[in-house]
């Protein structure tokens, strides 16, 4: 026997509308949240939203600065007007050498999203290769032959230790500029003064990068005409006191000889003429230097990436004989006149100094101790001075420190002394004069 289901509706309702309730608040508060949500973007941010939708749609392309002292051909590619790019590429190679290199620049430019729809495949085209491509222009659609400004070293290995080079930003330049602030100064910017006056001087010559406000569409390409140009600042040139003349001079004199010259302008302290040899041609550097030039500079016997003018450390052998003279009079160790016997040797001690005369010069005043470059004389006259005399007297003249040549790298010189040897010696016995 089945018995009826007796409901209580009453109950059911409340419940329901309770239910009913609860679910309104719920949609209600979802709606508060939703417009508050709506007022804080819209509102609130609204000029925060608009200046990044505004930064998405417009985009700066930066504008390097010419450091450039000669006009070259460069062959460069619109993009939009070639169907296919790799087949241009590989017909065009055809006709003018393309490297691989070339292709990886010009790949990575074409990588960059803010890079320009017209890029350069080759740089610094001969008169033939431009003659060429001018024959074959109607075969090509969208390649163009355009003139630009590149850094040129024409007289090639001649003063390249003073002059330097340039070439391309690797990671440790782009440590150092960010260290002193500039990067901004450096965007788009591919070469930087590496060694020399091109280095030392890097911020008066590579100049203000400009600027290019362009739109873009949602894949970041350029589209349309610029919208504002703020136009590049071109490098300031650098006269230098270098007299070319007596430079090509002096190195036509070192001939295979491996050494180092320094002509300097009494009157001013201009540098006449700065040799280290033998040299290299800088031109190499610009664009980065191949495997086998590198190699064979790197790998030479010569060595002649070292800079023996600036960084090259050595004995001052009679040049030195004049200031030990002065030392001498200022001092009142010596008079102009007067006699010392030179047998040709000098004892200190257990030690036996010989000069290069054989049996010496005999009696040698002051005068002739420099005309005959007596090595005796001022073997005495370096004992009767003293080391200390000697150092302090020396130092006025700059010996053991750096001249301040403004070309990065140049090393200081020794000149010894009693705190000299303390800190060079780790030994009493070896720190004793």
């Amino acid at each position: 026997m089945r018995f009826a289901e007796i409901r209580d509706t009453q109950r059911e309702l409340h419940y329901f509308q309770l239910r009913l309730g609860v679910a309104g608040v719920i949609v209600i508060v979802a709606f508060v949240i939703l417009f508050a949500r709506f007022f804080y973007l819209q509102v609130i941010q609204h000029q925060y939203y608009e200046t990044k939708a505004e930064d998405n749609r417009i985009s700066i392309v930066p504008l390097q600065p010419n450091r450039g002292n000669y006009s070259a051909y460069t062959l460069e590619l619109t993009q939009s007007k070639i169907a296919d790019l790799e087949g241009t590429i590989d017909a065009l190679s055809a006709i003018v050498d393309i490297q691989p290199r070339d292709r990886r620049r010009f790949q990575r430019m074409r990588e960059d999203p803010k890079s320009p729809d017209s890029l350069p495949i080759r740089t610094r085209l001969t008169d033939e290769e431009v003659a060429k491509l001018a024959v074959n222009r109607y075969r090509f659609q969208g390649v163009d032959i355009k003139g630009r400004l590149f850094r040129q070293y024409p007289l090639g290995e001649v003063a390249s230790h003073v002059v330097g080079y340039i070439s391309r930003i690797d990671d440790r330049d782009l440590e150092r500029i960010e260290e002193v602030g500039d990067s901004p100064n450096y965007k788009g910017t591919d070469h930087i003064g590496k060694t020399g006056l091109e280095q030392s001087y890097e911020s008066a010559l590579h100049g203000t990068t400009g600027f290019r406000q362009v739109e873009t569409d949602a894949s970041g390409r350029i589209v349309g005409d610029p919208i504002r140009t703020a136009p590049a600042v071109s490098g300031n040139n650098l006269s230098l006191t270098l007299d070319v003349g007596l430079q090509e001079a002096a190195e036509r004199a070192f001939g295979e000889n491996r050494g180092a010259l320094v002509a300097i302008e009494p009157a001013t302290g201009g540098i006449l003429a700065f040799v280290s040899k033998p040299g290299y041609d800088p031109n190499l550097f610009i664009d980065g230097i191949d495997p086998a030039n590198w190699d064979a500079l790197n790998n030479s016997p010569d060595r002649p990436l070292n800079n023996r003018a600036l960084t090259g450390l050595y004995p001052p052998g009679s040049t030195f004989k004049p200031y030990m003279a002065l030392a001498a009079l200022e001092l009142g160790a010596r008079t102009p006149t007067q006699l010392v016997f030179d047998p040709g040797y000098f004892v200190l001690g257990s030690n036996r100094f010989r000069d290069f005369k054989a049996g010496g010069h005999g009696y040698v005043d002051m005068v002739k101790s420099i005309v005959l470059s007596c090595d005796t004389y001022y073997y005495i006259l370096a004992n009767d001075l003293g080391i200390d005399n000697i150092a302090r007297f020396m130092g006025e003249f700059g010996f053991g420190t750096r001249t301040g040549i403004d070309v990065e790298g140049e090393a200081a010189g020794v000149l010894p002394s009693p705190e000299w040897k303390v800190k060079r010696f780790k030994t009493p016995e070896q720190q004793r004069w």
